[in-house]
Parts: structure tokens; C-alpha cells; sequence
């Protein structure tokens, strides 16, 4: 069993070593490529201000975040939802450089620093397979028919939902191929009485990508090929197709 966590940070400003900080992190759990439906989201207390360019982006105010945990008072919650599993990240460099100078700065009970050499990278697995073109999550998104309507903003949780999506894309669609499902991107339903960031979302299956022309033409080949068919033996006609 494959065991991935998904994972999206937003931040007050660009430039962790100059003093900018996490403000929210999402992530989201694969197992063997597919969304489970489990995921952790947490918004953060930076104590600092958010830039304006940031705000911007993401549209998160000082004002919301002034009630908010600090990063310190999450990090147990954070790292035992992870566990050992790696790590996929869209420009993994940014988030982990965020994350690490997180944890720097909890001194002697800071966590081992996250090893980029561990994390998938899909920014790195997109530009090796569309070498030249645009390769942003919102590009990703429209080059693979992914829907991103909800996405007016950027928000760690559902950018994290939506990566989701592009990783299995970005390694051949799998899930889909084998007909497995995936979560829905609804409303989470949240757990717990405190915040309730760690959320449980139902599964859905995910629309089948023959066209019925496509689909009626396969079906007309397998008819060529006879009874002798090996997997007739352990598949009824109608699952030939």
C-alpha cells in the first residue's frame, strides 16, 4: 500500500528567510493514488503581518488570523497526520523552505528538517512531461479538464484537493483507468468541537472518459476475438468491456 500526502501551504509573503511565515496548510491523503477523503487543514496565527501582494492572492486578513493557533501549537497535529508518508507538493521548495523555518524556529523541539530530496516535486514531473508549456496548477488544471470553478482564490485545503487531481493525471491518470474512485470536493464535514480542521469528505466516482463511440468500437473488437478468450474465463460478458 502507497501511502502519499498532498500537500499545500498559503504564507504572509514570498521569502521564508526574510521573515515571512505560514498562515494556512492543507493536505490531503492518497492511498495507491487515490483520494481517501481524509485530510488536515489548519490556518495559523503568523504573528506578523500579511503583505498586501499575498492578500492579494489569497485574500486572508490579519483580522482572521489574530485568533488563530501558532504554528507551534499545530505542529504535533500536522506531523502525526503526515506520519512517514512522502510528501507531494506543486514547487516543492517554496513549501518546504516555508516549513522548515517553521520548525527552526521551535528551537530544541523543532522535527527533523523535511528532506526535498523525499518530496515529489509536480512542478518537476510536469515540466519533464510538457517541456516548453505553461505548468502552473491552474494551466495543469485546464490542460487535464479539471474543474477549478470553486478556486476563486487560492486556499491550502482545496489547492491541495486540486493537486490531488493533477498528480494522478500527471502519472497517466491510474485511478481512472482502473476505475477506482476518488473524494468529492464538497463542503468537509469536520470533526471535533475545537477549530475542527481535520475533515472526512465522501467519495465519488469519477465520470468515465470513453466516448460511447469509443466504448461501442471496443466492444465490437472483443467480439472478434472468439470465446477463446483467456479473460472470459474469470470475467462475465459484461465486464469484458
Amino acid at each position: 500500500m502507497l501511502r502519499e500526502i498532498v500537500l499545500d501551504t498559503e504564507t504572509t509573503g514570498t521569502d521564508a528567510k526574510n521573515g515571512d511565515r505560514l498562515i494556512e496548510i492543507g493536505c490531503v491523503e492518497l492511498i495507491n493514488h487515490v483520494q481517501t477523503g481524509k485530510s488536515f487543514h489548519r490556518f495559523v496565527n503568523p504573528t506578523r503581518p500579511v503583505s498586501q501582494g499575498a492578500f492579494a492572492v489569497h485574500g486572508i486578513a490579519d483580522a482572521f488570523l489574530a485568533d488563530k493557533p501558532l504554528f507551534a501549537d499545530i505542529v504535533d497535529a500536522f506531523r502525526d497526520f503526515c506520519g512517514d508518508a512522502p510528501l507531494v507538493i506543486h514547487n516543492a521548495p517554496f513549501d518546504v523552505g516555508f516549513l522548515n523555518m517553521e520548525y527552526a524556529r521551535l528551537g530544541a523541539a523543532a522535527p527533523p528538517p523535511i528532506d526535498l530530496a523525499g518530496v515529489v516535486d509536480t512542478l518537476q514531473l510536469a515540466r519533464r512531461k510538457h517541456t516548453g508549456a505553461a505548468n502552473s496548477l491552474d494551466a495543469l488544471c485546464s490542460r487535464y479538464g479539471i474543474d477549478t470553478t470553486r478556486r476563486t482564490k487560492h486556499g491550502a485545503l482545496l489547492d491541495a484537493q486540486i493537486l490531488a487531481e493533477v498528480y494522478v493525471e500527471l502519472l497517466g491518470g491510474k485511478q481512472t483507468s482502473l476505475g477506482l474512485a476518488m473524494a468529492e470536493m464538497d463542503d468537509p464535514v469536520v470533526l471535533g468541537s475545537s477549530g475542527g480542521e481535520v475533515a472526512v469528505i465522501g467519495p465519488r466516482r469519477l465520470r468515465h472518459r470513453l466516448t460511447e463511440a469509443e466504448r461501442m468500437a471496443h466492444e465490437a473488437f472483443i467480439g472478434t476475438l472468439g470465446s477463446s478468450v483467456v479473460w472470459r474465463e474469470y470475467l462475465g460478458a459484461d465486464e469484458t468491456a
